[in-house]
């Protein structure tokens, strides 16, 4: 029996290159995202039973719509992968940053929120499902110049804590992935020296597998989760030193 799972942000980067991946398997695949167009181009790549499904994470009707029109079609996922994702940097000094901060937890945080909740009251009647979350290793400290994107990756892997723990009486897993550098249309406009990046196909096959053993948390790659244990148990005074000379993100129209 095909696997059903569900993927946001499917049109580029890491959601897209998951769902290639995904093809060779026996799956049937919801593609999400805001961009029918390039949906639709995925769509004729894939050998796969899939379905395009246009929507804004962001907003909750949007979101519920495609929801409702996949298990429509398809019935209840097996596994929900949160996976869209909006990445600029921003600066507290900068008050005309506050809309572009407000943009980026719509996006990052409340999107997840807006993917997951469709699905939780099946999963639990079911007593089975899968959630999946795409955080970053940006989320494991502060990075000045990127407070807000820092910020809502560090919310994100709170709350998938705390649900997996929640859920997990219903035998729900719940899963967070923290990528480093990938290569992808969001990391191309860095202009700074990105440690450890690999390529989104290579990055998709490491994440399907991490599903694949139902895995609580998992930073990849291997190098990038040993400097993110480092960094995690840091004092504040030598972490400051170290991250003060930090280039930031560039500032993009969101």
């Amino acid at each position: 029996m095909s696997k059903k799972i569900f993927i946001t942000g499917a049109s580029s980067g890491i959601g897209y290159a998951i769902a290639k991946q995904l093809d060779a398997q026996n799956v049937s695949l919801g593609l999400v995202g805001r961009n029918k167009k390039r949906l639709l181009a995925l769509q004729k790549q894939l050998q796969c039973t899939s379905f395009v499904l246009p929507a804004h994470v962001e907003n909750v009707v949007s979101m519920q719509k495609a929801a409702d029109k996949f298990k429509q079609l398809c019935g209840c996922p097996d596994i929900v992968i949160a996976n869209a994702g909006v990445s600029s940097g921003t600066l507290a000094a900068d008050s005309k940053d506050l809309e572009i901060i407000q943009k980026i937890f719509q996006i990052n945080f409340h999107g997840v929120l807006n993917t997951f909740s469709p699905f939780v009251g099946d999963f639990i009647q079911n007593k089975e499902g899968q959630l999946v979350a795409v955080a970053s290793v940006a989320g494991i400290r502060g990075l000045p110049g990127a407070g807000a994107y820092s910020a809502s990756k560090s919310a994100l892997i709170n709350y998938m804590e705390s649900i997996r723990v929640e859920l997990k009486k219903f035998n729900i897993f719940v899963t967070t992935i923290s990528p480093g550098y990938i290569k992808t249309p969001m990391t191309d406009i860095n202009n700074y020296p990105m440690p450890f990046l690999i390529d989104a196909e290579s990055a998709a096959k490491k994440i399907i597998k991490i599903i694949n053993k139902k895995k609580s948390h998992a930073i990849l790659p291997w190098q990038m989760s040993i400097i993110a244990k480092i960094m995690h148990i840091l004092p504040n005074w030598l972490w400051d030193l170290l991250a003060k000379n930090s280039p930031g993100k560039k500032k993009i129209n969101l």
